[in-house]
């Protein structure tokens, strides 16, 4: 049986699925330029373009930061009752 925290699990695989699924919306709908196009059109497709490099950027991260969650929720366990401090009592001089 394999020890996982499942509330860090839930939540990196929630971040992983949105970050997927964005990163597949974004890869469907890039934007294209047409030849002949004036420059107002060029800039407004160059800020499109930059906008699109971002979201993807900032949905990469997202999955990401999900993958790792899940790693994490792999390796984190949860200890039962409060942590107890063990006092070593100093040796009796001789």
């Amino acid at each position: 049986m394999v020890l996982v925290d499942k509330k860090i699990l839930s939540g990196g695989l929630a971040m992983l699925i949105v970050g997927i699924g964005l990163i597949a919306y974004l890869n469907s709908s890039v934007p294209i330029g047409m030849a002949g196009m004036s420059p107002e059109e060029a800039l407004d497709l160059m800020k499109k373009e930059r906008m699109h490099t971002d979201y993807s950027t900032l949905a990469a991260i997202l999955t990401s930061i999900g993958f790792l969650l899940v790693l994490i929720s792999f390796g984190a366990r949860r200890r039962k009752g409060g942590s107890k401090q063990i006092e070593k009592k100093p040796a009796a001089p001789t």
